[in-house]
This record gives structure tokens, sequence and C-alpha cells, in this order.
């Protein structure tokens, strides 16, 4: 009898849109893995943990494991609420954490939100830390959530990720191929918090801006683009890359985001024409993003289908938990043709329960 493994995905994105929360069953059967996700939630954070998190990175370092801690008691305490409101049993968890360092060129990447304070506070086993493997072992730790599209969404011939990052998963040659495209809502997000709001509702900001070509094509000329191979974007990234491109140029918030969408449908609609792929799955918050869907179908050509509204909100809270059920088996959840770490590895810490590997 195959057995049904009850997780609670937890997923904490750099567009710092709030927590996701997701539980998830899985399945393995005839040799095919199948899910279900049951209830969900999305938690706001407040100013407090918004300004916590994004200002982090440049915080006095003993701020950092007193942040971690204090994240995942948080986290914790909020699963114990989703737990109770929503009556349900639960096998382990599976947390992604809040990525505030990544920078594997220079080996390191750091998820905070303490996977030890996340057990103390449920109860309950909790996995994390899934890149600093990959990383250790050369990759770039990301993208992890390949591995969940080839299993778990094989039906389609890639699957695109609008979150604070664009990214891509695709099969070519019956090989697995993954990376980052291009900055996403971490961008779009920003511009619209200098108006005031939490992010572009149905981008109805840069729907009436202008593009600004010249800062267009300097965007589209940064080296990053032309990188084959392995490749991941951090907020590092964006700070050093982009933001001082921007302010070489005189323009109205309105102009800038215009021009930021366009790049972003650019640079995707180029990664689609190569991956020769016809059925995408679209998902994260760019897929709710009117504009910048429309504008993305006019350059690839095609009407591109989005998930359902569940799936286009919780895929990436749902894969880390699948990622966990592979962790927790001992089966490969990072793919060192995606991330090209030295070798396929098994990554994700364990709290409050033996790894079922080194055990009888």
């Amino acid at each position: 009898m195959s057995q049904i493994y009850k997780i609670i995905g937890v997923m904490s994105g750099t567009s710092l849109d709030g927590l996701d929360l997701a539980y998830c069953e899985f399945e393995l059967k005839n040799d095919k893995w199948h899910y279900a996700i049951g209830a969900t939630q999305t938690i706001a954070y407040d100013q407090t943990w918004h300004t916590r998190l994004a200002e982090l990175h440049k915080q006095p370092m003993f701020l950092l494991p007193k942040t971690d801690a204090y994240f995942g008691k948080y986290i914790g305490q909020s699963i114990r609420a989703f737990i109770k409101e929503n009556n349900i049993a639960v096998d382990f968890i599976a947390s992604h954490g809040h990525t505030i360092f990544h920078n594997p060129a220079e080996g390191y990447t750091t998820q905070i939100g303490s996977g030890a304070a996340i057990y103390a506070e449920t109860g309950i086993p909790t996995i994390c830390d899934f890149r600093s493997v990959d990383v250790a072992l050369g990759g770039q730790g990301a993208p992890l959530v390949p591995i969940g599209d080839a299993l778990l969404f094989s039906e389609y011939d890639a699957c695109l990720n609008l979150g604070g990052f664009a990214n891509i998963s695709f099969t070519t040659n019956e090989e697995r191929l993954a990376f980052d495209i291009c900055p996403c809502n971490v961008l779009l997000n920003d511009v619209a918090k200098q108006e005031g709001f939490a992010f572009d509702k149905d981008g109805k900001i840069a729907a009436n801006g202008k593009v600004n070509q010249l800062l267009l094509d300097e965007l589209n000329q940064l080296s990053f683009y032309s990188k084959q191979g392995a490749k991941s974007l951090g907020r590092e990234w964006v700070e050093q890359a982009i933001w001082p491109i921007v302010k070489k140029h005189q323009i109205t918030l309105e102009d800038l985001m215009a021009t930021f969408v366009e790049h972003i449908v650019v640079q995707i609609a180029a990664v689609l024409a190569k991956s020769n792929s016809f059925t995408l799955l679209t998902t994260g918050g760019g897929a709710l993003n009117t504009f910048l869907m429309q504008r993305l179908e006019a350059h690839f050509g095609q009407k591109i289908s989005s998930g359902s509204p569940q799936l286009i909100q919780y895929k990436e809270a749902l894969v880390f938990a699948f990622l966990g059920v592979l962790r927790f088996i001992g089966k490969v959840n990072s793919l060192c043709l995606v991330t090209d770490a030295t070798h396929d590895n098994i990554g994700g810490a364990i709290y409050g329960v033996y790894n079922p590997i080194l055990t009888d």
C-alpha cells in the first residue's frame, strides 16, 4: 500500500508578499507522484516584519541569528494557528525560509527562519535550509523547483514562475534544464511601493507609462542575459546591476514601471523561443498582472495559460513541501544539471526527527 505524506509547505519570497502556507498531500502510485493542495493561507507581513526582512542584510551582523530565531518562532506560531483553524493533521513541515544573502559564486547562501524554532513552536518535525548543500557542492543552490516541475507537472513543456525573479524549467533531450531569467516582482513591487502601493494591481501603473527605450536597451545588454548554463539571481545582483543604471535616467515612476515590464517580457520571450515550449504552466504573483501577461503574449505570439488561482499563488509552497518529502525518504531533490553542483544531492536539515536513511 502506498503512503500518503501530509505536509505543510512554507514559502517566503523575495518580493515580500507575505508568508505562504499550503497543506499538501503526496502519494507515489505506479511510479508517478500525485499531489493535492488543501487549506492555504497567505499571511501579509506587518510593517515591522516587512522592514526587518527587507533591511536585515544592511544591519549589524548580530541581528542575523537573532532575526533567524525570531522569524522561525513567528513561522511556527503561524503554522500552529493554521493547523488549529483548519483542523488538520500533519506529518512534517517543509519551510523554505526567507533569503537574506545569496552569493553562490562566493560559496554561501542564507535563508532565515530557524527550523529548530519552528519545531519548538509546533512540535512537528521540520525540514529547512534546502539550498546550502548544493552551494557547498559548487552549485547555484537554485533553482530547486525544477525537480518538482518534472515529477508533478510533466504534462507541460515548461513551467514559468513569475515571482520575485522570473525562472523557467523545461525538458530538452530528456534532460531537465532550468535557470533564473530576470528579476520580476522584486522590481515591480519596489516601484509600486514608491507610489504608495504594495504591488501594481493588474499592471495599471505600468499600463499608464511609456517605455524608455534607452533604459530598456541598457537593461537588456546586462551580461547576465548572455550567460549560458546554470545561473541564478539574488537581491545583491539587483542592487548592483539594475538600480545604478536606473539612477542615470530621469524617469517617472509610471515610465519606469512600463520599462521594467517590457524588459521582463523581452527576456522571458527570448527564453521561451529557444526552449521550444508550447504548453506552458505559468504561476507566481506576476501571472496575476494583467498588463504583464498581455505584453508577454504579444512578444511570445500566442496565448499563455496560467494555473488555477490556488496553484498560481501556492505552487512554490507546494513544491517545497514536495522537496521535503524527497528529503525525508532520502531521494534526490536538487539536480546538478540545473544548479551546476558537482553531483545531484539531497538538501535540507531536519529538526525533530532522525534521518530515516541513517536509522533503522
